[in-house]
């Protein structure tokens, strides 16, 4: 048995020396996975990670049983050479992690078996986004498909409205070690002074950075001392002269990518935790709430729908419509000028990250799929949209 999994962007490579090294995690999931596919790899012949759009060319075994490949190019432009190194990988079973068409219609025409596991929505409305949903949900529910699985429940319902078969779809999510157990909720001094803003995440214009930066800037202009950091990679340039022309150079602190392990820290530090994704940002369900909601800083966030179900209006966090600075201006000045709502906030986080608690985790779903016997089956059955064990969100209603 050959396992592929195929991701879209995403160093393993890295991964496994920074755990080699004990070094602190880039991104959150990255040391469990490696750790779970190296397990998974000395029970079968080989477990390889395809990484689909990636800076150099390379193929290593870097442990019996666990190979990373890496293809050196970007998969849009080079679609025939990314199919030629999946064929002579010559897999047996294939996890795919990424919407590529492509590749999917090349595994279904193989007959290959395969387990999705996207983190992704699918909102776009316009033709071609149409054209594309409907190429892959025929492609989905093909015999060969033998689960899709999308992270988190909101983004799964999203898949089964675009017509994706209910009874082979089952929301996953990443274990967590922490929780807001670990701190008590916080409280708000309203002389407290500058107001201490983050955010975390790829920097670009459809997570919303650029609408965040203007928020900044009218809150300034409204004689409101705030201070932003931005931890992420990306567009960082862009943003920094978009911060100068706004005038708010010397109160926006770009990061940088930082480890993943002092994310929850940085957050506690601050007042707010910020999530201002647009709606055209395929949001599966962001990490940066979880780790919010461990630290117990109240969170400003979009109207994504991605999220609807999960926060609410003045009760589990401040809302406003994506993409609208100056709405996102009066959720945070609203919020830091009234103590009561904010002390509020702070308490549900862990209300909150409980009902964000989903039972199937990534690795478990890996082996139940593999290998696969009467038991395992039953488990991905009780644990698939029509289990009747999730709490329908509002998203589909």
């Amino acid at each position: 048995m050959r396992l592929l999994v195929i991701l879209y962007a995403g160093d393993y490579r890295e991964a496994y020396q920074r755990m080699l090294t004990c070094d602190g995690e880039t991104y959150y999931g990255h040391r469990y996975a490696v750790q779970s596919l190296i397990n998974i790899g000395q029970k079968i012949e080989e477990v390889a990670v395809l990484c689909c759009k990636s800076q150099e060319s390379y193929n290593e075994l870097l442990t019996p049983g666990f190979r990373v490949i890496g293809t050196g190019f970007h998969p849009q432009n080079h679609k025939k050479e990314l199919l030629k190194i999946i064929h002579d990988y010559q897999p047996t079973h294939v996890v795919l992690r990424t919407p590529l068409i492509q590749v999917l219609s090349w595994l279904t025409r193989r007959q290959i078996p395969t387990l999705v596991m996207f983190a992704d929505s699918f909102l776009r409305q316009n033709i071609s986004s149409k054209l594309r949903y409907w190429r892959m949900v025929w492609q989905l529910n093909r015999s060969c498909v033998q689960w899709v699985s999308n992270h988190g429940v909101n983004s799964s319902y999203a898949l089964c409205k675009l017509g994706v078969n209910a009874n082979k779809l089952i929301p996953w999510d990443w274990p967590h070690s922490r929780s807001p157990r670990e701190y008590p909720p916080k409280k708000l001094t309203i002389d407290h002074k500058p107001w201490q803003l983050i955010y975390v995440g790829s920097i670009n214009i459809s997570k919303g950075v650029s609408a965040l930066l203007e928020t900044i800037a009218i809150l300034k202009k409204n004689n409101l001392t705030v201070t932003l950091k931005i931890a992420g990679k990306g567009h960082i340039d862009a943003f920094k002269l978009q911060a100068k022309t706004l005038g708010i150079e010397e109160i926006v602190d770009f990061l940088g990518l930082v480890p993943n392990d002092t994310i929850v820290e940085r957050m506690r530090e601050a007042d707010l935790v910020l999530v201002p994704s647009r709606h055209e940002y395929p949001e599966g369900f962001p990490l940066t709430i979880y780790e919010a909601l461990c630290s117990h800083t109240p969170i400003v966030a979009s109207d994504h729908p991605m999220f609807s179900g999960v926060l609410s209006h003045k009760t589990s966090a401040m809302i406003f419509p994506a993409g609208n600075s100056q709405a996102m201006a009066q959720r945070i000045e609203h919020i830091m000028t009234n103590a009561e709502l904010y002390s509020n906030i702070s308490a549900a986080s862990l209300n909150t990250w409980e009902k964000l608690q989903i039972p199937v985790k990534w690795a478990e779903l890996i082996e139940r799929w593999l290998f696969m016997s009467t038991e395992n089956e039953q488990w991905l059955i009780k644990h698939s949209l029509n289990a009747g064990i999730y709490n329908f969100p509002s998203l589909i209603r």
